[in-house]
């Protein structure tokens, strides 16, 4: 792409942003600053050897750093707030593993719960009691939610969630909306954001079109692009399926008509409306963004925080749709590790701390002081930025703004992302590696982490 290939080229003709410096000396980054800046000897050495052995060095696509230039770092450890890295460098950590970690990286809690639990077996591929517990927090925590479904991971949980909606309506044919990921499944891997868009691929060789005939692209915050799409295919949407605030275009986040007009299409057009809360769920409110926005789907796709940070996925809704599941209905769906205790366990835990008063609200503020203090630095060095929250969830562009869809996000600088990500990688703030990714807010940051992230951006800023 052509902010990868700029970023790389910087790098080609400065001093290398990983070369270790001298003991005591200043850094030999190409980003000039008044502070010693991070080196990264020992990733690189780390992932030299991971590109010999996995497809890119990396167990999915958007860790390589593709699109920011330079090589990732390797993560030794992480607690709280804060991951370190084999270079024992320190990082101010919002990426969280890619949502999960809302309490903060390695709660004790949580950990204590999972280590009583394994003294117990790792996975029984039969029934526990703690899947009860799980799916009863769960329905008691989302709107939509009358029975629940346990899976692996987000993808897992929206393959079932496509074949259940089809099942259950007979019809095929389903509306998705352009930048919104719905995991790696064929059906989904059109116009899907994400680790999509920030390789530069449209789709993805080896789907075939078959596979996505039955796939319709609609632009995100438009109804009449919608609209138009049931009126040329009447009476033959199964559903339609978006993520009610976009994590994976950057951030995106719905105008409330949008998806209330969403609910009376649906309603109109005997379509099922679900909502894709893998990264939502019970971050935005404990209840997720159907609880944020008050407009309730047919059915709901869930992961990363149910899992306390270990693999989990699910998919909820109405009773008389869920009941289509096998083995109470005839749409087969299975999964050997599903609901296995351990991730239960975490995922209990994490529910338990997250049904507290005014969980949510403390982390929508603290992510609106960061996003607040990163504009205004913007602004102050005479950068197009803008940027928005939703609970524990925030994100910004190198653009004026608004940006309301894909289209918008992808006319955001994205060479000055890399050199950004870069520099503030370099002084210790690890944000996501991409400007189609989301950032996210946990229950550890605290104001003084988030005041420092703002007095390194703004050094980074002045320097851009």
């Amino acid at each position: 792409m052509k902010f990868a290939l700029g970023i790389t080229a910087l790098l080609a003709t400065g001093s290398s942003a990983f070369a270790p410096a001298a003991s005591g000396a200043r850094s030999t980054s190409l980003f000039s600053t008044t502070e010693k800046t991070y080196t990264f000897a020992k990733s690189e050495e780390i992932f030299a050897e991971a590109k010999e052995l996995m497809p890119g060095g990396v167990s999915s696509p958007v860790r390589a750093f593709k699109s920011v230039g330079g090589n990732p770092i390797v993560f030794d450890r992480v607690k709280g707030a804060y991951a370190w890295d084999v270079d024992e460098n320190k990082y101010i950590d919002y990426v969280g593993t890619w949502g999960p970690a809302i309490l903060g990286h390695a709660d004790d809690d949580v950990l204590a719960a999972v280590k009583a639990t394994m003294e117990k077996g790792t996975s029984f591929g039969a029934p526990c009691p703690l899947e009860n517990e799980l799916a009863k927090a769960v329905i008691d925590a989302v709107p939509s939610v009358e029975m629940v479904r346990f899976t692996n991971s987000g993808t897992e949980a929206c393959m079932g969630m496509i074949r259940l909606v089809r099942a259950y309506t007979n019809r095929e044919k389903v509306i998705k909306f352009e930048g919104c990921y719905h995991g790696h499944a064929d059906s989904f891997l059109v116009q899907a954001g994400s680790g999509v868009a920030t390789l530069g691929l449209p789709d993805s060789p080896g789907v075939p079109s078959s596979a996505t005939k039955a796939t319709f692209c609609a632009e995100y915050n438009n109804l009449e692009s919608v609209k138009a799409i049931l009126d040329d295919n009447k009476d033959e949407i199964a559903a339609i399926i978006l993520e009610p605030v976009v994590g994976n275009s950057g951030f995106i986040k719905p105008d409330k008509e949008f998806l209330e007009g969403l609910r009376k299409l649906c309603d109109e057009n005997g379509a099922l409306l679900v909502f894709d809360e893998v990264m939502t769920g019970f971050r935005v409110a404990y209840g997720g963004a159907q609880e944020y926005f008050g407009v309730t789907p047919d059915v709901t796709t869930m992961g990363k925080v149910i899992g306390g940070g270990l693999p989990v996925g699910a998919y909820g809704g109405r009773r008389d749709i869920m009941e289509m599941v096998a083995p109470a209905g005839p749409m087969y769906q299975a999964g050997t590790l599903s609901g296995n205790p351990l991730a239960m366990t975490a995922g209990i835990e994490t529910m338990k701390k997250l049904n507290k008063p005014g969980v949510h609200e403390e982390l929508e503020r603290k992510s609106q002081k960061l996003v607040d203090g990163i504009l205004a630095a913007g602004k102050k060095h005479g950068h197009a930025m803008t940027g928005g929250t939703a609970g524990g969830m925030f994100g910004w562009y190198f653009t004026e703004g608004p940006v309301k869809n894909f289209q918008d996000a992808s006319k955001a600088d994205g060479e000055k992302f890399g050199k950004w990500h870069r520099m503030m990688l370099e002084r210790g703030v690890y944000l996501a590696p991409s400007m189609y990714e989301a950032g996210f807010m946990s229950m550890a940051h605290t104001d003084e982490d988030i005041e420092k992230t703002i007095e390194i951006a703004d050094e980074v800023l002045s320097q851009l």
